[in-house]
């Protein structure tokens, strides 16, 4: 075997055992076979090509070609021409898989099922990296600076499993990229001719036609550099990195840590997971839990509500969240007319269960649990801080049994303008149907309670829809035409939906998502497993606060006040636990033999040369070679700083100077506004967009401990917005750049001296990248999605176009 096939078979190794460092993030690990097999052949294409010999730039090409060609036939070939040639549908299948793969890693837990998403997202990384290690190592003969993808591929492995990586995944890598080194040295020996080392000797003299030993090392000192480098950033790089099994993909912006597994609910996207839990083979029990209550029906278990309706799917605001109070605040909306029973209920949940969010009975007005928790008010729920989850926690919660009369909710007054302006925005582009049909199910309806009702009604007894879990779980205005079109579907459509229709009618709605009361057991207490996760709409009435209501069949029960006439007695009851407010269920979450699928997380260079593949003629790397590795390097150096980067950016830009229209004026205020919060939030006070700007002022002075120039500079700016967004004409300021400097220093002289620098170095404020990737991510995939069947027409009149001639 020649010293090339040699490095290309240490590069394939080398690729393979750092891929190996993904494998725990799958439950199965067919792809991995399927991603050597494609390696093998993408190394075999590179090995043909330098053997013929082509130019190093079009044996690249080449492999990337095959490439390309073994992931359309794999996870395309229904969309290609001749099941094998890329064309603009393969492209358009490549988009929607890697789009569904990434909604897959913020859905699972590790390990995660082998989704096709998710399997594009494995074997094209592995190719992609196994091209560039092949290309650099082999093609470009150049070993050393082929570590830093091994580096990368190993760091993704790394920074998806929260660090976790077992020290025997980053053996193997830095094993094989060891082995890649050692490779190119044994060829270089076998080219040049054994190098003897000696004692130096002067400048210009040889030994045997040969340069001296100095020279002749300086590539093996260079690699040994470039590789002690590079598994130093290995290390370092999983421990730098945020985990990436919460927070960010999470979206939580409350700083959840660990992510959610075990099959649970996603706080990405629960509505989705959702339907995993109700199609568990086995059910599994997640919680248990003993209470007070004379009557569960009513005692839902919810986890949190989901308020913002985008066109494509429900999801929970961004709010900030602060410390668990002892006593919790009233509910918003409650009346002190209601008819309302303080219970206490005792919650166990099992080992396998982790949830970032605290499953509860709603309203709760006091939470003893231990760990790292924190409140979000609006939503009323308990977020787990830096990892923080329900694994195998036991808690008791405090909570309202809230029990409105129907006279009470339909004599409701309206609800504040501020309420009902957030919570029924629906998307521009909602079908008309949805707002005409709501109209038509509530026609002469008196009030709002009575069209919830009769929402709730046609849903689950009069409008002929049937609960399936088998149909597609989409969340976006089409599903909602699709679902009332063919009347199918599960509590996901029954929620999303009535809670879309109510907002067409002016009544405030959101989505609620946790589990059904469960199921009474022998000893008192309540199981509740995977196939009681459950999704209702929650309407918001005056006096009453956010209310409960049951649009799906056959699930949960429909709340007393929603019945014309309530029975006299309960005979639906379930049996009745033990009263017992203080002790602590004595009964574990029991074991299964099988496990659900977990929810979960995953997620060349050169110059050209001569096509002759003849020894290198000089002692070092080539300078194109050795800017490439310089940029890697400065490119991995300058990684912890980008966050600082982009906020000296984003600082300059809010701060300049702009034109003079009364638009521009109102564009420098409001960045310089936008800027004092962002500088607020870095140095440890989150923002809170609900707030007004004078609100926002006094609570950025009261917190920052600001005072003096530093304090009047906040009121100065907040006072300028009022002018802009509420005057009939908007006047400029002066001195807003000086103002935001003076709110800096202030800020920055009332924290420690770690905390100024966490500011400057790792602000909080540029988790808004994040945010703003997400979004013109959605606004691609959504204008692609528009194109797809003007491209897909095209394409099938270019290659179908009848011929004129006859015969």
């Amino acid at each position: 075997m020649s010293g090339r096939a040699k490095l290309a078979l240490c590069a394939f190794i080398a690729t393979l055992m750092s891929a190996g460092a993904l494998l725990p993030l799958v439950k199965n690990a067919g792809w991995f076979a399927q991603a050597a097999f494609m390696l093998a052949v993408l190394v075999g294409v590179g090995a043909l090509g330098r053997r013929v010999p082509l130019a190093r730039t079009l044996t690249v090409a080449l492999q990337t070609v095959a490439g390309l060609l073994m992931l359309t036939v794999v996870f395309a070939s229904e969309y290609a021409l001749l099941g094998l040639l890329p064309g603009p549908d393969v492209f358009l299948r490549f988009g929607e898989l890697l789009n569904a793969g990434g909604q897959d890693v913020g859905r699972y837990a590790i390990p995660a099922p082998a989704t096709d998403g998710i399997k594009l997202m494995l074997v094209g990384g592995v190719l992609v990296i196994g091209l560039a290690v092949d290309a650099l190592a082999v093609t470009f003969r150049s070993a050393a600076p082929a570590g830093l993808p091994l580096l990368a591929l190993y760091s993704v492995a790394a920074g998806l499993s929260g660090g976790g990586a077992s020290w025997l995944w980053f053996l193997l890598a830095a094993g094989g990229y060891l082995l890649l080194l050692l490779a190119e040295g044994r060829d270089r020996l076998s080219q040049w001719g054994r190098v003897f080392g000696g004692a130096p000797r002067a400048p210009g003299r040889t030994a045997a036609g040969m340069d001296t030993g100095r020279a002749a090392t300086a590539p093996v000192r260079t690699g040994r550099r470039i590789g002690v480098m590079a598994l130093g950033i290995a290390l370092v790089v999983p421990a730098a990195l945020p985990s990436l099994n919460g927070g960010l993909l999470n979206g939580t912006g409350a700083g959840a840590g660990s992510g959610l597994g075990g099959g649970t609910i996603s706080a990405v996207n629960p509505l989705v997971s959702l339907q995993d839990n109700l199609n568990q083979p086995e059910d599994r029990e997640a919680l248990r839990y003993r209470t007070n209550a004379e009557d569960t029906q009513n005692l839902y278990l919810r986890i949190m509500a989901l308020d913002d309706f985008d066109g494509t799917s429900w999801r929970f605001s961004q709010r900030s969240v602060e410390d668990v109070p002892d006593r919790l605040p009233g509910p918003p909306g409650l009346g002190g007319d209601v008819s309302t029973t303080e219970i206490k209920t005792n919650i166990s949940a099992a080992g396998w269960y982790r949830q970032n969010y605290l499953p509860m009975p709603y309203p709760a007005s006091e939470v003893d649990i231990k760990g790292r928790w924190r409140f979000e008010p609006s939503g009323r729920t308990l977020v787990g801080d830096r990892g923080e989850t329900t694994q195998g926690a036991q808690y008791q919660v405090s909570s309202l049994l809230v029990e409105p009369t129907r006279e009470q909710l339909a004599a409701a007054p309206r609800p504040p303008a501020s309420l009902v302006r957030e919570y029924t925005q629906v998307p521009g582009n909602l079908p008309k149907e949805v707002e005409a049909t709501a109209r038509e199910v509530t026609d002469g309806a008196a009030n709002d309670y009575e069209r919830a009702v009769r929402l709730q009604d046609w849903f689950a007894v009069d409008g002929g829809f049937t609960y399936d879990t088998q149909v597609a779980s989409g969340t976006g205005v089409t599903a909602i035409s699709r679902f009332l079109r063919e009347k199918e579907g599960f509590c996901v459509h029954f929620s999303f939906s009535m809670a879309a229709m109510a907002r067409t009618l002016g009544i405030p709605a959101r989505v609620a998502v946790g589990f059904t009361p469960g199921t009474p057991q022998s000893d008192g207490t309540m199981s509740v497993g995977l196939r009681d996760a459950h999704a209702w709409p929650e309407l918001y009435f005056e006096g009453v606060g956010w209310t409960r209501f049951e649009p799906t069949p056959s699930r949960g029960s429909a709340p007393d006040y929603t019945i014309p006439e309530a029975p006299s007695g309960d005979a639906s009851d379930p049996a009745q636990p033990e009263s017992s407010a203080s002790t602590a269920p004595n009964s574990q979450p029991s074991a299964s033999d099988s496990c659900p699928p977990q929810a979960a997380r995953i997620g060349d260079c050169g110059t050209t040369a001569p096509a002759g593949a003849q020894p290198p003629t000089d002692s070092g790397t080539s300078a194109g070679t050795i800017a490439a590795i310089t940029l890697g390097v400065l490119a991995v150096l300058l990684l912890p700083l980008l966050p600082l980067l982009w906020r000296i950016r984003i600082r300059a830009r809010r701060l300049g100077s702009g034109g003079r229209t009364p638009a521009d004026a109102t564009a420098r205020v409001l960045g310089a506004w936008r800027e004092i919060v962002d500088t607020a939030w870095d140095h440890g006070i989150r923002p809170d967009d609900s707030q007004t700007p004078r609100r926002t002022a006094a609570r950025i002075v009261r917190l920052g401990r600001l005072e003096g120039e530093a304090a009047n500079a906040v009121h100065r700016v907040a006072r300028a917005v009022e002018q802009v967004l509420y005057a009939p004409e908007p006047r400029p300021a002066a001195g807003l750049a000086d103002d935001v400097q003076r709110v800096r220093v202030g800020l920055g002289e009332a924290v420690g001296r770690w905390a100024r620098q966490r500011a400057l170095l790792l602000p909080r404020s540029s988790i808004r990248v994040m945010w703003g990737v997400s979004e013109r991510w959605a606004a691609v995939v959504d204008r692609w999605g528009v194109r797809r069947l003007e491209l897909g027409r095209r394409w099938a009149a270019l290659i179908r176009r009848p011929s004129r001639q006859r015969g």
